[in-house]
C-alpha cells in the first residue's frame, strides 16, 4: 500500500510504502502525491498540481526516484485498463477530452492522442482538488460543476 503525506509545504510531499501490520517506510520525498500504480506494480504515478514542478512524475518503486513524465500536465493521469497507456483529461477553449499517452517499459512513447472527446467541459481543478474521475476503460466519467446545476450525460463509444 502506498500513501502520500505532506509536512509543511507542497514541496515536501513524501510517498510512504507499507504492508498490513508493518511500519511505514519512506519510498521517496519531494515527489508530489501518489496518484496511481501500474498493473505490474513496478511504477507509481505522482502529481504536482501547481508551481514550477507541476506535472506527472513516475516513481520506479525499485529505484525510489522521482522522474518527470508529463511536465505541465496538472490534471493527473491514470493507467488505462490494458496498462499500455496513460489517460489524462485536458480542457481547452470550452472543450474537454481524455488524452491517451502510449506507455511501455516505464516510458511514454509516441505522442498523445485524443481517446475521448466530450460534448461538454468541466473544471479540472477547484480549490486544491480534482473535480472529476473516470474509469480506466473510459466507460464512466463523473465530474462536479461547482456552483452549477447537475447534468447527466450518457456516453457510448462506437
Amino acid at each position: 500500500m502506498f500513501r502520500s503525506g505532506s509536512k509543511a509545504t507542497w514541496d515536501s510531499h513524501t510517498i510512504w510504502k507499507w504492508s498490513d501490520g508493518s511500519n511505514p517506510e519512506k519510498l521517496v520525498g519531494g515527489c508530489g502525491f501518489a496518484y496511481d500504480i501500474d498493473p505490474g506494480g513496478k511504477y507509481l504515478l505522482a502529481q504536482f498540481q501547481s508551481g514550477e514542478k507541476a506535472g506527472v512524475y513516475k516513481v520506479p518503486i525499485s529505484e525510489r526516484k522521482c522522474i518527470p513524465l508529463l511536465p505541465g500536465v496538472t490534471s493527473g493521469a491514470i493507467f488505462a485498463l490494458d496498462g499500455k497507456s496513460l489517460l489524462y483529461p485536458v480542457a481547452v477553449h470550452g472543450e474537454a477530452a481524455i488524452n491517451r499517452q502510449p506507455w511501455k517499459d516505464g516510458k511514454v512513447i509516441g505522442t498523445p492522442q485524443v481517446a475521448l472527446k466530450l460534448p461538454f467541459t468541466f473544471p479540472l481543478l477547484y480549490g486544491w482538488g480534482w473535480t472529476y474521475d473516470f474509469s480506466r476503460d473510459l466507460s464512466t466519467i463523473v465530474y462536479v460543476r461547482p456552483g452549477g446545476h447537475a447534468d447527466l450525460y450518457l456516453l457510448s463509444q462506437k
